[in-house]
C-alpha cells in the first residue's frame, strides 16, 4: 500500500515538472523575440541576392544591311507620229541606244506636200500682188507730183500777173482813173491766187505713196504662217527621239499607214538610270537622313555610290513597304534595265552600336528591361531594342556605353540592394 503511494507521487510529481518546464519554455520564447528582430548578429543577416555584372560597351551588331533592288529606267518616253502619213523607212530597231533628235522613222504624205506647194503658192501670188500694187502707187505718186508742179508753176505765173494789175489798179485809182471797187476787186484775185498757191505747195509736199496694198500684206502674213505651218507639218514626218535612251518597243514595217498620235515605241531614259527598292519600316528608318548609298551590282564586287532620289514618307498600301529610288550617271551604259543590284543601307560604322546580351534583359509583356547597377543597388530600366545578331541585342535608347548592367536579373527588383563581383568585360 504504501509503495503504491510512492509510486503514485513519483508520477504526479514528474508531470508537475513537466509543465513547469514547458511554462518556463514558453515565458523564455515571449521575452526573446523582440529582442531577436532589433539584435540579431551581423553574421545571421538575410543574405543579399549576387548578382554578375558587365559594363556596357559598343560592338559590332553584324554586316551592313543590304536589300537587293532592280535597275530601271530613270523615265519611260512615248515615241508618238505627230503628222499622219505612210512609214516610207525605218532608221532605228529595237534595242538600239538613241540620241535625243535622231531620226527613227520617215513618214511620206502626198496630202501633206500638196497642202505645203498650195501654201507656198499662195505667199507667192501675194508678195507678187503687193509687188505690182507698190509698183502703181510710185507712178500715181510721181504723176500727182508731176501734175501739182505744173500747177505751181502756172499760180506762180498768175500770182505775177495779178500783183502787176493790182498795182496798176492802186496807180490808177491814185490818179482817177480806176474806182475803189476795181482796187478791191484786183486785190481779192491776188490774195486768192497767193491762197492757193500755197495750199498746192502743201500738198505736194504731203503727198505719199497710196496704201492700197496694206489689205495685201494682211494677206501675205496669213498666207506665211499658213506655210510655216504646213512646214512644221511637214518636219513631223521624220519621227525624232524626244530624248536620248534605248528604243524598247518599235513594232513597225514600212508601208504601214499611221495617224497623228499613234504610238510609234517606247524610249527607255537610261542616263541617269535608277535602282528601284522596296523597304520594311526598319530598312527605312536606316535611309531616312541620308543623300546617297553605297550599290553593287548582283554579282560583282564593286561597289559604287547613288544618290537618294526618292524615299517615300508613307508606305505604299499595296506593297506594304517604302519605295526607294537610287539615281546613278550611267554615260558609258554600264548599267542596263533589268539588272539586278544590292544597296547598302548602312556602312561599317553605323553597325557599331550600344548591344546587350539578350539573356541580360527581361521583358514585360511588349517591353523590354535591363537591371543597371548604381553602387550596390539595381534600377530597373526600360530600353528600346534594335537589331538582333544571336546572343546580342542592339540598344536603341535607355543605356549608355560604360554602365554596369545585371547578367543575370532573375527575380531582382527595381532599387533592390545586391552584392556583385568585379564587372566583366562584354564580349
Amino acid at each position: 500500500m504504501r509503495r503504491k503511494r510512492l509510486k503514485q507521487y513519483r508520477r504526479n510529481a514528474r508531470t508537475i515538472c513537466m509543465l513547469a518546464l514547458s511554462f518556463a519554455i514558453i515565458a523564455g520564447c515571449s521575452d526573446t523575440i523582440p529582442i531577436s528582430s532589433t539584435n540579431t548578429p551581423a553574421g545571421q543577416e538575410q543574405a543579399l541576392k549576387s548578382v554578375k555584372v558587365i559594363k556596357v560597351a559598343k560592338q559590332k551588331i553584324g554586316d551592313p544591311v543590304e536589300h537587293a533592288g532592280d535597275v530601271q529606267s530613270s523615265i519611260q518616253f512615248d515615241v508618238v507620229a505627230k503628222a499622219a502619213g505612210d512609214i516610207e523607212s525605218i532608221l532605228k530597231a529595237r534595242g538600239d541606244l538613241v540620241q535625243e533628235g535622231e531620226v527613227i522613222v520617215r513618214l511620206n504624205s502626198s496630202e501633206a506636200k500638196f497642202q505645203r506647194d498650195k501654201a507656198n503658192l499662195a505667199v507667192e501670188t501675194a508678195q507678187s500682188a503687193i509687188s505690182k500694187a507698190k509698183e502703181r502707187a510710185r507712178k500715181d505718186l510721181e504723176n500727182q507730183k508731176r501734175e501739182l508742179a505744173l500747177s505751181i508753176d502756172k499760180l506762180e505765173q498768175s500770182l505775177v500777173d495779178l500783183t502787176k494789175s493790182y498795182n496798176k489798179a492802186k496807180n490808177d485809182y491814185e490818179v482817177g482813173l480806176a474806182t475803189k471797187a476795181q482796187v478791191y476787186q484786183a486785190e481779192v484775185q491776188l490774195r486768192s491766187t497767193r491762197f492757193d498757191l500755197e495750199q498746192m505747195k502743201q500738198k505736194k509736199n504731203t503727198l505719199v505713196v497710196d496704201d492700197s496694198a496694206a489689205d495685201l500684206e494682211t494677206q501675205l502674213k496669213n498666207a506665211q504662217i499658213s506655210l510655216l505651218q504646213l512646214e512644221q507639218s511637214m518636219s513631223y514626218l521624220e519621227v525624232k527621239a524626244p530624248v536620248s535612251g534605248i528604243l524598247t518597243e518599235l513594232p513597225l514595217e514600212v508601208g504601214m499607214t499611221l495617224q497623228t498620235g499613234a504610238k510609234l515605241g517606247v524610249i527607255q531614259k537610261v542616263d541617269p538610270i535608277r535602282i528601284k527598292a522596296f523597304l520594311n519600316t526598319d530598312e527605312a528608318k536606316f535611309v531616312s537622313n541620308k543623300t546617297e548609298l553605297s550599290y553593287y551590282i548582283t554579282g560583282t564586287s564593286q561597289k559604287a555610290k547613288g544618290k537618294v532620289s526618292f524615299l517615300s514618307k508613307v508606305i505604299d498600301p499595296e506593297t506594304k513597304a517604302y519605295e526607294l529610288n537610287l539615281e546613278i550617271p550611267n554615260k558609258d551604259m554600264a548599267l542596263k534595265p533589268g539588272m539586278k543590284a544590292v544597296m547598302q543601307l548602312t556602312d561599317e560604322q553605323e553597325q557599331i552600336v550600344v548591344a546587350v546580351p539578350t539573356y541580360s534583359m527581361v521583358k514585360e509583356g511588349d517591353d523590354s528591361y535591363v537591371f543597371v547597377l548604381n553602387g550596390d543597388v539595381v534600377e530597373k530600366r526600360k530600353i528600346q531594342p534594335g537589331r538582333l545578331n544571336d546572343s546580342i541585342q542592339e540598344v536603341v535608347s535607355g543605356l549608355k556605353e560604360g554602365e554596369l548592367i545585371v547578367t543575370n536579373p532573375g527575380p531582382l527588383k527595381d532599387k533592390e540592394k545586391v552584392q556583385h563581383s568585379a564587372a566583366e568585360e562584354q564580349k
